[in-house]
């Protein structure tokens, strides 16, 4: 009996120090200011299909809820600052959207916060006043249906919430917001909820580029800054910006409050005037945050811990005013193509190699089209290859299929491969409209058989063989 209690007691212990080290994440913001977009299901698709776990959206649009049901993607929802005025002033305000918005919808759908107001201290509307009350009443209503622990409450803000933030050890909330800050900061210690913030590079180097080098804003420098007052060196400016967040919050007594960041990105287009808005410097963040965030590497006064990241943005959208890198901040475009390559797991190429150009088990193929120009199907085959975790070895020279030697036959196994992988879906022949599906085998030749030599965790040998299909004539 005793050692029956001790296992299970064992067990429970492994599975908390499992849930609290289970390290940083990595997510994706969908903003909807658009008119082209893609409708929520297709949405939910592209996501499933790129592997992304975590997503944010900035209200609790029904529509969207629906779409990522049973789909085990962890969403954040929002109350847009024009709607805090009634979550502030009633409970039952609260209480009535909890039951008609998010429990008809819940667990099938995942949710793990609530986000009350989008950077306040920016709103035009002065409503910074209605978002602590607000707060307040949405987690009575989410302890009243019992999902208080499982759900968090809390607001997102901008970096303007400081008035100092260099060196970092300097950083201090603005004395002006402190009327709300104060009792805020109070309601996320005593929820254990995180502090939300908005972080972004680019606009310091846009804005100051004497005074910040793009590297250090791209996590590429290869020189130091040195904060004078603790002698911890930065080589980036997302770590600077966080720790100042953190030593604002220590200068409070708030020493127990994480850090969540909710926005984070690069714009890949901007105006003559914004010449760092490119694909390749967006390319260049997004990958280096990404590896920088999965490591959990933390920052310089918080080495190691843990900072779940949120990449600002999933779509470019077309209606958001202002210059034009507003406009481009997506990973993808609205017919779901990807802006540039990104590989989202930070891992590079997969651990394991997988099944490469598989036969088809829905009797369906991918290959390039036969209009598209060299450098469209180079792009589409260099993707595949890289972010899209394909296996290309097989049309490496002196490898099964590497004859013919061309690019639409190299370019069309490619594509299949990811195609078939991916659940042989519409959106996974896309290739930026290249990749055209078949019903008919287009491989004219018999089948390959490999060996693949895979070695798991535990260095026990496995072989696996692999059909192999390569499309040869076309």
């Amino acid at each position: 009996m005793a050692r029956g209690f001790r296992l299970i007691f064992a067990a429970s212990l492994l599975l908390t120090l499992l849930g609290l080290c289970r390290g940083s994440i990595v997510g994706v913001c969908y903003g909807r200011n658009a008119d082209d977009l893609p409708t929520p299901d297709k949405v939910a698709q592209l996501v499933q299909l790129r592997n992304i776990k975590y997503i944010r959206i900035y209200d609790s649009n029904i529509q969207v809820l629906k779409a990522f049901a049973n789909t085990g993607i962890d969403l954040m929802i929002g109350i847009p600052n024009s709607d805090l005025l009634p979550f502030s002033q009633f409970q039952s305000n609260a209480d009535t959207w909890l039951k008609n918005s998010i429990l008809p919808y819940y667990p099938a759908t995942k949710i793990s916060y609530i986000t009350i107001g989008a950077e306040v201290t920016e709103d035009p509307h002065n409503v910074s006043a209605l978002v602590v009350p607000a707060m307040q009443n949405i987690l009575t209503a989410l302890r009243k249906a019992g999902l208080h622990r499982k759900i968090k409450v809390s607001s997102t803000h901008s970096l303007g919430v400081l008035s100092r933030s260099f060196p970092p050890s300097a950083g201090a909330f603005n004395s002006s917001y402190a009327f709300f800050l104060k009792p805020m900061l109070e309601f996320l210690a005593e929820n254990q909820s995180p502090f939300m913030v908005d972080i972004y590079p680019y606009y310091a180097y846009r804005d100051s580029s004497n005074n910040v080098s793009l590297d250090y804003a791209l996590f590429e420098s290869s020189s130091e800054v040195i904060d004078p007052n603790t002698g911890l060196l930065y080589t980036n400016m997302f770590d600077a910006q966080i720790d100042a967040l953190y030593f604002a919050l220590m200068a409070l007594n708030f020493r127990t409050i994480k850090i969540m960041v909710t926005e984070t990105g690069w714009p890949s287009k901007g105006s003559s005037k914004e010449t760092a808005a490119t694909p390749d410097n967006a390319q260049k963040y997004n990958t280096n945050l990404i590896r920088h965030v999965i490591n959990d590497t933390g920052t310089p006064a918080k080495p190691g811990e843990e900072l779940d990241v949120y990449i600002f943005s999933l779509f470019n959208e077309n209606r958001k005013p202002g210059l034009e890198s507003e406009r481009n901040w997506g990973l993808f475009y609205p017919d779901q193509t990807s802006v540039y390559n990104l590989d989202l797991t930070g891992r590079g190429n997969v651990d394991m190699i997988t099944g490469a150009n598989v036969t088809s088990s829905n009797g369906t193929w991918c290959i390039a089209s036969s209009t598209a120009s060299e450098s469209e199907l180079q792009s589409g085959l260099d993707w595949a290859c890289g972010p899209g975790n394909v296996d290309c070895s097989a049309v490496q020279p002196s490898q099964p299929c590497y004859e013919p030697d061309n690019l639409v036959s190299h370019a069309s196994y490619a594509f299949n491969s990811y195609y078939q992988q991916n659940g042989a879906t519409d959106v996974a022949c896309s290739f930026g409209g290249n990749g055209v599906k078949v019903n008919k085998n287009p491989s004219k030749y018999t089948e390959i058989q490999v060996e693949m030599f895979l070695t798991n965790f535990r260095n026990e040998h496995l072989f696996d063989k692999l059909s192999i299909i390569c499309f040869r004539q076309f």
